[in-house]
């Protein structure tokens, strides 16, 4: 009987092994190198090399499934590494000059947040439940002490530590769904599994695969922050450095909906099709209506910016419930154009972030139409595309996940989105109000601090860019969703 070697194909999972290998030379350079902000353009200079290869692939013929067919570089996966590439390098772009701020510049700030992000890339290329909760796991535990990592301040403390107990709940709910899923179909590969859930087999009702898929959308809709398991998330995003929460805020995020989609979609496709489809839909309307009826309430930008994700994740999960080709299009989309102007709305608060304080007030945005007018005017930028405002880019992003969710015969959920749209108009267009119509506190006043320095202008003037000129012309992030494709 011939022996059978295990398939270890390096080359396709090339941008995940690149970051990993740029996260251990900033852990080595750390060491020899005073100067940290080196460290960061290190980083920066490995996310650019990951993306190479993922554009070459997208290309080409994405490499065969490899490790045991536990993971795939297809287009899906690969589009997500580029999500995730973005993500990080804005990230990194705003921490150089936050950190400075806040005198927090240390070297494994970097290593971790690309250990974080070879976790998210790693979710995204997995094609195996084992591999799902390693990539969740290298990304929860990167994640914990990054938002614990201003020891000077309490709340950052308290939000790693409330990260890390919620965290902890999310992963025991996904492994006793991963368990019950393989006690039912003897199998943790996701192809394997959605073979086994076929009519000629007779397997489409299993109560103990219901049960496991269950428990895994709970998984999931922690790390997503989908109501009602969305109670860690405005804590621990205000309490964590501003710079951490930009990335978590979409980072962490994307990761959850990659596994999420392609478990559904491939696992799932045949089995509990109508039940899935219909718990994702209302977790959808009540996390998009829960997230903007607390927005509604803050009087801290980066803390309504923490509740807005709340609804955004509900935005997304329309696409998921539409369980489609367009809905997956849609999401990845919706993912690409929302690090853009989320990391940019964010970059802003660090902007006007005083020293000892955590986030920014409504207040500390008035008259920024007269003091900094190109600040104000990418501000603006954002909060219309956050929004949904055309001719922004996250316009289109709504546009595509609702119009999927039609597709779906699911046209109540998207008019539930789009009125959402319009609550959401409120507390967005507030800071804009705040912007143009009041003015800046007299001398006696305090104003806050504007430490617009290289690294953040560039990431201000580049989101706002692509924000503006993607909503425009759509067609380029169009043509890269439509190749993220399952292989």
């Amino acid at each position: 009987m011939p022996i059978e070697f295990p398939t270890l194909n390096f080359a396709a999972l090339a941008p995940i092994l690149t970051v990993l290998g740029t996260a251990a030379l900033v852990m080595i350079c750390d060491l020899i190198f005073k100067d940290k902000r080196f460290l960061g353009y290190l980083s920066l200079f490995g996310l650019v090399i990951a993306a190479a290869p993922c554009f070459l692939m997208l290309m080409e013929a994405p490499p065969a499934p490899s490790f045991q067919n536990m993971a795939v570089s297809d287009g899906y996966s690969l589009v997500l590494d580029l999500i995730f590439i973005v993500t990080a390098a804005l990230s990194i772009l705003v921490s150089l000059s936050y950190l400075d701020h806040k005198n927090m510049q240390r070297g494994e700030y970097y290593a971790l947040l690309l250990f974080a992000t070879s976790g998210m890339m790693l979710m995204g290329a997995a094609t195996d439940l084992i591999i799902v909760f390693m990539g969740l796991e290298v990304m929860s535990i990167a994640l914990y002490i990054l938002a614990a990592f201003n020891r000077r301040q309490p709340a950052s403390g308290e939000a790693g530590m409330k990260y890390f107990v919620l965290g902890a709940f999310a992963s025991a709910f996904f492994l006793y769904g991963a368990a019950m899923l393989y006690g039912a179909t003897g199998t943790t590969n996701l192809q394997a599994m959605g073979a086994w859930f076929s009519p000629e087999r007779g397997n489409l009702r299993d109560p103990l695969a219901l049960v496991g898929l269950g428990l895994l959308l709970v998984g999931f809709s922690f790390k997503v922050a989908a109501v009602p398991f969305q109670w860690w998330t405005p804590d621990v995003y205000h309490g964590a450095p501003t710079s951490v929460t930009a990335f978590m805020s979409v980072g962490a995020k994307a990761a959850g909906f990659a596994a999420l989609v392609r478990v559904l979609m491939v696992s799932f496709s045949n089995a509990f099709t109508l039940d899935w489809q219909i718990a994702v839909a209302v977790l959808a309307f009540i996390t998009m209506t829960g997230g903007n009826i607390a927005a509604l309430a803050q009087k801290d930008v980066k803390r309504m910016l923490a509740y807005s994700s709340i609804a955004h994740a509900g935005y997304i999960l329309v696409g998921v419930a539409a369980g489609n080709t367009a809905g997956v299009t849609g999401i990845l989309f919706y993912l690409m154009a929302y690090a853009f102007m989320n990391i940019g709305a964010f970059a802003a608060i660090t902007v006007l972030e005083q020293r000892n304080a955590i986030g920014t007030g409504f207040s500390d945005y008035a008259g920024l139409g007269v003091r900094k007018p190109l600040l104000a005017l990418a501000i603006t930028f954002f909060m219309f595309s956050l929004t949904g405002i055309p001719p922004f880019v996250g316009f289109w992003g709504k546009l595509y996940v609702f119009g999927a969710a039609v597709q779906a015969n699911l046209s109540w959920l998207a008019v539930a989105g789009m009125i959402n749209s319009a609550i959401s108009a409120f507390y967005y267009l507030a800071v804009v109000v705040q912007m143009y119509m009041r003015s800046a506190p007299v001398d006696g006043g305090e104003i806050a601090p504007l430490h617009l320095n290289g690294p953040v202008t560039i990431t201000l003037a580049l989101a706002a860019l692509v924000t503006i000129v993607l909503g425009v012309w759509p067609t380029p992030l169009v043509n890269l969703t439509a190749l993220g494709l399952f292989g």
